[in-house]
């Protein structure tokens, strides 16, 4: 025979499952240093100046 389980605390388990999941996604989208942020600002800009800067004609 199976296990008794409680459905509330089952619940409740899979709730906290989902919020730990959606914490580590935005520590991983918003937890960066300043100097991460200026980096990727800095390689963007490097980019489009590149990209423009080939263009052959409006």
């Amino acid at each position: 025979m199976g296990d008794v389980v409680n459905l509330n605390k089952a619940r409740k388990a899979r709730a906290m499952d989902a919020e730990r999941a959606a914490a580590e996604a935005n520590r991983a989208k918003f937890g960066r240093t300043k100097a991460e942020k200026e980096r990727d600002r800095a390689d963007k800009a490097r980019a489009e100046k590149l990209l423009d800067g080939a263009k052959l004609g409006d």
